[in-house]
């Protein structure tokens, strides 16, 4: 099964890094890449940019509002995310522990994912 892990950490203390530590905490993160690539498990990454870059589609009127940035302020801001194939739950929380070690602090979301495929039987 699929799941996505989505890495949510304050935004303001990552953006605070130096290079070397952004560098060093990416270098961790290559070895779980590694693995699991290695084992056919990882499918796409993303590390979003920062949430002064986003914008929402408020659509709860219409026509829909358009805003700069983010939709809820919070302590902690989603970042980026792994798609990757495991047997179950726990798998997917090994995977999140590992890259948690890997960059700790903040908070990983696990959700199985259903792919939604024209023309195909759906989960």
């Amino acid at each position: 099964m699929l799941y996505a892990i989505l890495c949510y950490h304050d935004e303001s203390f990552v953006g605070s890094w130096s290079r070397e530590e952004d560098a060093a905490v990416m270098e961790k993160l290559k070895a779980v890449h590694g693995k699991l690539a290695e084992a056919g498990r990882l499918g796409p990454v993303a590390r979003l940019l920062p949430t002064t870059a986003a914008t929402t589609l408020r659509k709860d009127s219409e026509p829909p509002v358009v805003i700069d940035g983010p939709f809820a302020e919070t302590k902690e801001q989603l970042l980026g995310f792994y798609v990757v194939e495991c047997d179950g739950l726990d798998g997917a929380l090994e995977v999140a522990r590992d890259l948690g070690r890997a960059n700790p602090g903040g908070a990983y979301e696990i959700r199985p994912i259903g792919l939604f495929m024209p023309g195909t039987a759906q989960p």
